[in-house]
């Protein structure tokens, strides 16, 4: 009996003790931070290393840099930014930088500052592009790093004066990874090769030499589609770059079906590296063209942030003109023309429906249709920076640029796609959206996709499964009505 009373009086203690936790909430959430990217001091003493917060009562999400000793023993906030590495000697660290703001976008500069914290300087003043991470020269006077730019990506410099300068050029994306005294080494990959391992000399740029052709096995006999280059300019005179991939044996006195793809987002840059899914389309007999309208990045902080409280907007006359420019070269059947994308591609293919019917068929994948219920479901609350005000004090700017507004003019056989699990646009989007096709008896199907987060590409099969839907919707509406 004793030993009875006793081990109920422990469970008790044990139980009361347990009950004194409490369980995960959104309240944690509010200060919720996580750390990366640590690196050891060349004297292997500190540690510098990236810990990010998330404040979702103010709505401020920011990566600081922090520095310990090796030993865990002291802790210390060192400045705000990320990306950080120290010099060879130990006595500065670089690191990538922003000014906040509540700009839909902000962009970054490449920093150097001593290691004592003190003179703070940005290298990339003149620069108005993105710098890559940084990875120091051989002699600590600069710091080499990644643009990613006019759809290409190479390697710049800064010296500790800030002067800046371009090191590698190549219709090509270049990744440079490493550097040893003068020897460079890299991924890169162009529009007929998937990423590869190149080596070359910092000071013979030019000399790039290719290490692995990893995919020479499968790839030695295939003939791809041509890429070609294009700029024109959008409605109001804006200049934008594109790119056409025509089909294998092109010959331009055919008409061959014309697919619009268009990039997510909406802050990303579509480039030249080699694209499988375009390819694909180019072998069953189509043009493809992806273009970077307005937001997109790789062409300076202004055209970035073009479309801040303006999106949709002017970026879709940036799409409509690209379309325009490879109907006017005269290989392009105008009745069969599709049009599709994913993420910000399916904000804007929804939009685009909305606003023409000059496409055959259109694929809107994980979208946004709603910015009114978006902004308060998804789990980017930073969107809300993406209007003059919030949906409760006026909620007209949310409707006027939700593409479920204009669903009521759609013609377009319109399928659309979206992951289950996905938070970024929850599935709500896509089921209004569906809901109001259907109800406006517009020929659409939902497809959706098992355990897939944002996208439906996740899984090699869930890839393949993607295109293939794709290409069926179309070739069910071949030819416009």
């Amino acid at each position: 009996m004793k030993n009875i009373l006793f081990t109920m009086f422990m469970f008790c203690i044990i139980y009361a003790y347990g009950q004194e936790k409490t369980r995960l909430s959104l309240e944690h959430y509010k200060n919720y931070e996580w750390t990366a990217n640590p690196k050891l001091s060349p004297d292997g003493e500190q540690i510098l290393y990236s810990r990010t917060w998330i404040n979702f009562t103010d709505d401020k999400r920011e990566t600081d840099l922090w520095i310990m000793n090796s030993e865990g023993t002291s802790n210390r906030f060192f400045l705000n930014g990320s990306d950080g590495k120290w010099s060879h000697d130990g006595s500065k660290i670089a690191f990538i930088g922003s000014t906040w703001s509540k700009n839909f976008y902000n962009d970054r500069k490449m920093y150097i500052i001593n290691s004592d914290g003190s003179n703070l300087k940005c290298v990339t003043t003149s620069l108005d592009q993105t710098p890559g991470g940084p990875i120091w020269s051989s002699n600590g006077q600069g710091v080499y790093f990644n643009v990613r730019e006019y759809g290409q990506s190479n390697v710049y410099y800064a010296d500790l004066g800030g002067k800046v300068k371009k090191v590698t050029d190549g219709n090509h994306m270049l990744g440079m990874t490493d550097l040893v005294g003068k020897k460079a080494v890299a991924t890169w990959t162009n529009p007929s090769n998937p990423s590869d391992i190149v080596k070359f000399s910092i000071d013979k740029s030019s000399n790039i030499k290719r290490l692995t052709e990893v995919n020479n096995d499968i790839f030695y006999n295939v003939e791809f589609g041509q890429v070609e280059e294009i700029t024109y300019a959008s409605k109001d005179g804006m200049k934008v770059q594109g790119w056409i991939v025509k089909p294998p044996q092109f010959d331009p006195n055919k008409k061959y079906p014309l697919v619009l793809r268009i990039h997510g987002g909406p802050h990303s840059m579509y480039h030249v590296g080699f694209n499988y899914n375009f390819q694909l389309h180019a072998a069953q007999d189509q043009v493809v063209l992806y273009t970077n309208p307005r937001g997109s990045t790789g062409y300076g902080y202004e055209f970035a942030n073009a479309i801040q409280n303006a999106y949709p907007g002017n970026d879709y006359d940036d799409l409509m003109a690209g379309v325009d420019e490879v109907i006017a070269k005269g290989y392009i059947d105008e009745n069969k023309m599709y049009v599709y994308g994913g993420s910000g591609g399916g904000v804007l293919t929804s939009w685009i429906v909305g606003k023409t019917d000059r496409f055959a068929a259109a694929s809107v994948n994980y979208p946004v249709t709603n910015w009114f219920s978006f902004v308060g479901t998804t789990d980017g609350a930073g969107w809300y920076n993406n209007f003059e005000k919030y949906p409760w004090e006026d909620p007209s700017e949310h409707i006027e640029r939700s593409p479920l507004m204009l669903v009521g003019n759609v013609k377009t056989p319109t399928m659309l796609m979206c992951g289950e699990n996905d938070l970024r646009t929850p599935i709500s989007q896509t089921e209004e959206y569906y809901q109001a096709l259907k109800m406006n008896k517009v020929p659409t199907v939902m497809i959706r996709f098992n355990k897939e987060y944002h996208g439906t590409s996740s899984k090699p099969s869930n890839f393949v499964r993607t295109h293939g839907y794709i290409n069926a919707w179309f070739n069910r509406h071949s030819t416009k009505k």
